[in-house]
């Protein structure tokens, strides 16, 4: 059993993650921002914490991380309002990052999407520039750290119920990846593709690109 926190832990893809981490063994701490969101945490399984990532300090970050074995950061700020945006996405996941590491709870899971990086080729005058730039900062920085890291890059993310096969895919184009079965991922896959990256050791200091697709998640990780 290990201590896993999840920073965004009202978000859906959390939600879907939290009873199947209790369900192998995790105790789970589920960070939120909203205290009328505890009862929704506690039936989950999890141990709600009331902390706010978008004011955080990096010190503040690691009052809570003190006694955890992993970090999965599955925060964001939803986009439509660029400071917050760089303030979530950006911010406060480097300052989880750092303080993770000073605290020595160096298993980290960051949810990021398909494609990120600092090549995203959006451009500045765009709605999706300031989560794209922050996204990709984000992963530069996990991935220049001492952290077992693992960056899980879904595709578009759909409510459909959860297949338990996905398909691994590289850093492809558009039109290379629409030849696929699929260009979408449901975030109940990866609410298990999150709790298959902490059971094995195969998934640490890589990024994995993924959509919905034919293998099993458990052997893509096994």
């Amino acid at each position: 059993m290990s201590n896993v926190i999840i920073i965004g832990g009202h978000g859906k893809v959390a939600q879907l993650a939290t009873p199947l981490l209790v369900e192998a063994g995790h105790k789970v701490t589920s960070i939120i921002r909203n205290p009328d969101q505890k009862q929704t945490i506690t039936d989950l399984g999890a141990t709600p914490l009331v902390f706010d990532i978008e004011t955080a300090t990096q010190d503040d970050f690691a009052k809570v991380l003190g006694n955890q074995d992993a970090v999965v950061f599955a925060a964001g700020a939803g986009g439509g309002n660029p400071a917050r945006t760089y303030a979530v996405d950006r911010d406060a996941a480097i300052a989880s990052m750092d303080a993770a590491q000073g605290a020595e709870a160096m298993r980290y899971i960051m949810i990021s999407y398909y494609g990120s990086s600092l090549d995203h080729g959006v451009d500045e005058d765009s709605s999706f520039f300031p989560y794209a730039q922050s996204k990709a900062l984000a992963d530069e920085h996990l991935m220049d750290s001492d952290l077992r890291w693992t960056i899980l890059g879904p595709s578009t993310l759909t409510l459909d119920e959860p297949s338990g096969k996905i398909r691994r895919v590289g850093r492809m184009t558009d039109e290379e990846l629409a030849e696929g079965d699929s260009s979408d991922t449901s975030r109940a896959n990866v609410a298990r593709t999150i709790v298959a990256a902490l059971g094995s050791n195969k998934t640490v200091n890589i990024i994995v690109d993924f959509v919905d697709g034919e293998t099993p998640i458990e052997d893509i990780f096994g």
